[in-house]
């Protein structure tokens, strides 16, 4: 009997023993393709010995130094090269242990950023419906899935949720992308007028909506808006590239892609590959500027901030994604992704939508192509499609609730970026086969 504490405790998961490349392996002996990274994780894949050795090196130096009374070698050394790679304007990082505790950390930077400055009076957040910042309880907060959320509603902050910018099921016939973009993002600015603009201090959102909406990426022109109304009414704009960040969309920071700088940034999951765990919270020079000169001191922290094997890990992740052509790897995989996607499930009854950018995608599921109508969540076709997949030796990710929380399916992919082509025509063919076994 496991005494393991687990995350469904209806089921009972194989033990795994290994990893080789986009293959993890059971105790029994049984291969799977690791078609999501876990969740977005894996993005070097599985036993990396440049980054195990890394690990091991800082290990022999140095295994802990607790930040409220060191720095380490690798901790500036990472920090360094995310600075560097960021896009302007970012100068300070702020190293945590996940994705959770760097948008946890974010809500609270950005509060106490407004109390610094003479603006007390700003404490609200406002986020977008179905999206997904972090467990955590300012996190979840913020998330605006409402599966997720309902059993914690008591313990909750008030957080207000804007439509997301969601081409497939808003858009209407009659309106280009782009002005589409522009509705969907004035819906901000209507809500800090509502709320008064002198109470808002920030809006949060994924540049590319992971793990409760599959992959869906803005359109464009879209956050170029968003950034406008921020910076017109003086709120923070805080992007979670915790899922979609370090290079799984195609370009290191996916916000680069929609040519916007948020004021705080928000990294994890591939920033440590699965190697060690490790996110890290970006924020501007004017937003450290203001702690410096103020109070000094960040009113946060956790025990294992800025570990020094875990920053090592980081550290050679991100040196192994530059130096190895990586983040552009990513990015012409994920189009051989999506050409495989679009030619075995393009015309399928039962797929509504491909989306995406580099290998990071997304497979809507429906009931009808026409009317878009989602399956009846009583089918549970997103928990088929991932046992089905499983049985048959492949890991993706779907989830249910796609539409509001309760309504919809669909299938994220975020395999490696070393993914060879046969692997991904392998992914293709286990993922149709288990579509079509679920429904």
């Amino acid at each position: 009997m496991s005494h393991v504490f687990p995350r469904h405790t209806k089921s009972a998961p194989p033990v795994a023993v290994g990893g080789e490349g986009c293959w993890l392996i059971d105790a029994a002996g049984k291969r799977y393709l690791d078609g999501s990274g876990g969740a977005a994780v894996s993005c070097l894949g599985h036993g990396d010995r440049e980054v195990i050795e890394a690990i091991k090196d800082q290990l022999d130096r140095l295994a802990f130094a607790h930040t409220g009374f060191f720095t380490s070698e690798p901790a500036e050394a990472l920090a360094d090269l995310l600075i560097a790679e960021a896009p302007a304007g970012l100068d300070r990082v702020y190293f945590v242990s996940g994705g959770s505790e760097a948008t946890e950390a974010a809500i609270k930077l950005a509060r106490q950023y407004f109390v610094e400055t003479g603006q007390p009076q700003r404490g609200r957040l406002i986020a977008r419906k179905q999206s997904y910042h972090g467990n955590t309880i300012g996190a979840l907060s913020a998330g605006g899935n409402e599966w997720r959320r309902a059993q914690f509603g008591p313990l909750l902050l008030d957080v207000s949720h804007i439509e997301p910018c969601y081409e497939y099921r808003l858009r209407r016939d009659d309106e280009s992308a782009e002005e589409y973009g522009r509705r969907a993002a004035d819906a901000l600015e209507a809500e800090i007028l509502r709320l008064g603009p002198e109470t808002v201090m920030a809006f949060m959102a994924e540049p590319v909506v992971g793990a409760t909406a599959g992959a869906v990426p803005a359109v464009p022109g879209y956050f170029r808006r968003i950034r406008e109304i921020c910076d017109r009414y003086g709120v923070l704009l805080i992007l979670d590239e915790v899922m979609c960040g370090m290079g799984r969309t195609g370009s290191l920071f996916a916000c680069e892609q929609d040519g916007v700088t948020p004021d705080i940034l928000c990294i994890a999951k591939g920033l440590g590959a699965g190697y060690q765990p490790i996110g890290a919270m970006l924020c501007s020079g004017a937003i450290y500027e203001a702690i410096e000169g103020g109070s000094g001191f960040f009113q946060h922290g956790h025990t294992y901030i800025g570990h020094p094997a875990a920053t090592a890990a980081g550290l050679a992740v991100v040196r192994a994604l530059k130096a190895r052509g990586l983040v552009a790897r990513s990015a012409a995989m994920g189009e051989a992704l999506a050409a495989r996607l679009e030619a075995r499930l393009g015309q399928h009854p039962h797929v509504g939508d491909l989306r995406g950018r580099g290998l990071f995608r997304g497979v809507e599921l429906v009931a009808d192509r026409e009317t878009k109508a989602p399956f009846d969540p009583a089918r549970k076709v997103a928990a088929k499609v991932k046992a089905a997949a499983f049985e048959a030796g492949l890991i993706c990710y779907p989830m249910a609730g796609t539409i509001d929380g309760r309504m919809g399916d669909h299938v994220l992919l975020a395999p490696p970026f070393i993914i060879s082509e046969d692997e991904i025509d392998m992914l293709v063919d286990r993922l149709a086969g288990a579509i079509d076994a679920a429904i």
